[in-house]
């Protein structure tokens, strides 16, 4: 299988790219005065993006990804570890998925 220079290229400027980005954001906002308001929804965006992500697949999924949900809002509300959240949501959209042909 020959690798294509134009695909390793392409993903080569995309880490350049990412990585000045985030570069970027360091060094800019290392340098500006940042108020609470604004801190506050920095910090806000990981969570907002992750329920960006996220809420579609639930909304138009069936079965295993409604089970997934509700079992991971269960885990994360009882423990707070994330980690535990993660597996028993992957967990459950497996089990769900393909142990019970009915859910597919």
């Amino acid at each position: 299988m020959a690798t294509d220079v134009l695909v390793v290229v392409t993903i080569l400027g995309m880490g350049i790219v990412t990585y000045a980005t985030r570069v970027g954001g360091i060094w800019a906002i290392e340098r500006i005065e940042v108020s609470d308001r604004t801190e506050t929804a920095l910090e806000a965006i990981p969570g907002a993006v992750l329920i960006s992500l996220i809420a579609p697949t639930i909304v138009h999924g069936g079965l295993p990804e409604w089970g997934a949900a509700f079992a991971v809002l269960f885990v994360a509300v009882r423990t707070g570890s994330i980690m535990l959240t993660m597996i028993i949501g992957v967990s459950v959209v497996w089990l769900l998925r393909n142990v019970s042909g009915v859910f597919v």
